[in-house]
């Protein structure tokens, strides 16, 4: 019997809900009941996206959690960041599983959440309630959460990136160098002069050195893996793209091992992974090839003459990166197939 899961999605007019409605539109187990929007309550979606026109027109309406509670069984929260621990808790409380795209859930440090979200932390018993969820690390804990936090997308391109290399014991932890560009679309929809088309066209620009909210995730999820606490260089770069992360990541090796070793090993590691692609010996992946598409994909290089390592990690920002990974996260915590509803192949060129 095909049991059907009401969805519904909270932050309806961004990126990041626009993405999860394209893919959950062909989803075998799922229906979208409720799209909320605080700013465009009472607005048809297909007004704020015309290519929806005639396919989605639902009316949105203004978050009330006792009504939706009453109406579906599974939240997705597509907001900025400080407002969805305030719900959450209050859906948990009414047996609702949420998946949570903001970073509300993603640290467990009450410092660093301050310090990076400007904000305090979500209630203790709910962060512990959390699952952070990238099911390449932690699928057996996602299937069992009420709770979960999407990674972000320079985390989610980073730590498949990296987390081999750490379980493997091949390179030294206290030299991370992360090199990470993103298309515009990383910045969401709100009007900003830093992606105004005169100030991005043409352009190239690092920002946020040293403050940006996914530096303390990173550190975080390498920390456990390691056992010992990490921290990294990370630099982001705003690109003229509208879809794309690509992580380069500079390390040194322990001792020598050929890229072909490497690549070896990251195939093994990532075999019954199906979202991630590690690429063979001289061939380094871009973004437009996973463009549109849930794959992260990997390119190894060993330089045998500087004893560095080089990782070159990418996905789509807005389907790994956020709404694909939600639903792979979702597939899991509702019994499915993981690769349910998001095998689309990247859109090329």
């Amino acid at each position: 019997m095909n049991i059907i899961v009401k969805v519904a999605i909270v932050g309806g007019t961004g990126y990041g809900a626009v993405e999860l409605i394209r893919l959950l539109n062909n989803h075998p187990h799922v229906t979208v009941e409720k799209i909320l929007s605080h700013s465009s309550s009472g607005t048809k979606l297909s007004e704020v996206y015309p290519h929806l026109s005639d396919i989605i027109d639902l009316e949105m309406d203004a978050l009330d959690v006792e009504a939706l509670s009453k109406q579906v069984d599974l939240v997705f929260f597509a907001t900025p960041s400080n407002i969805s621990k305030d719900y959450i808790p209050k859906f948990f409380e009414l047996g609702i599983r949420c998946i949570d795209l903001s970073g509300d859930f993603r640290l467990e440090d009450e410092a660093e959440y301050r310090l990076y979200y400007e904000d305090s932390l979500a209630d203790e018993k709910y962060i512990k309630e959390a699952v952070y969820g990238l099911p390449e690390i932690n699928k057996e804990k996602i299937k069992d959460t009420k709770i979960l936090a999407n990674p972000g997308c320079y985390p989610t391109a980073t730590l498949l990136g990296l987390l081999p290399a750490f379980k493997h014991d091949l390179v030294e932890q206290d030299n991370i160098i992360i090199d990470a560009k993103t298309g515009v679309s990383g910045a969401g929809r709100g009007l900003s002069l830093n992606v105004h088309f005169s100030e991005m066209n043409e352009n190239f620009k690092a920002y946020k050195l040293g403050s940006h909210k996914h530096i303390p995730e990173i550190e975080q999820e390498l920390t456990t893996a390691a056992g010992e606490t990490i921290q990294v260089t990370f630099t982001p770069h705003i690109v003229p793209m509208t879809r794309g992360i690509m992580s380069t990541i500079y390390v040194n090796l322990k001792e020598h091992h050929s890229s072909e070793e490497i690549i070896s090993l990251y195939q093994k590691y990532y075999k019954d992974h199906p979202f991630v692609r590690v690429r063979n010996e001289g061939i380094i992946p871009s973004t437009r090839e996973v463009y549109g598409s849930n794959y992260c994909d990997i390119g190894i290089f060993s330089d045998e003459r500087t004893g560095k390592l080089t990782i070159v990690s990418v996905i789509d920002n807005l389907v790994k990166g956020a709404s694909g990974q939600a639903i792979q996260n979702m597939n899991l915590m509702c019994g499915w197939d993981e690769t349910t509803g998001i095998t689309q192949l990247p859109i090329y060129p």
